[in-house]
């Protein structure tokens, strides 16, 4: 007589395939979209860096402009004071 029983179990049906796929999703998908979410804000973060460059040259070429003035008025010290 044949067995009514299959040897290795069934095929999953409906409900079985939907929270093998929900596993999946939650053990890759979650994670890869918070992979992806932290490549796109680095990304477009280092992008800005070029205006920040801008504003660095900006700012040496301040500091560098003051510092003449300072060492112009510093020769200017140094000779009142010389000359009394």
């Amino acid at each position: 007589m044949v067995s009514l029983v299959p040897a290795f179990g069934g095929v999953p049906g409906g409900p079985e395939l939907i929270i093998i796929m929900i596993i999946a999703v939650l053990l890759f998908g979650v994670p890869l979209v918070l992979v992806a979410g932290a490549v796109v804000y680095l990304t477009t973060r280092s992008d800005d860096g070029g205006a920040d460059a801008d504003r660095i040259a900006e700012l040496e070429a301040e500091v560098e402009r003051l510092r003449e003035q300072v060492g112009d008025e510093g020769d200017e010290l140094e000779e009142e004071e010389e000359s009394s």
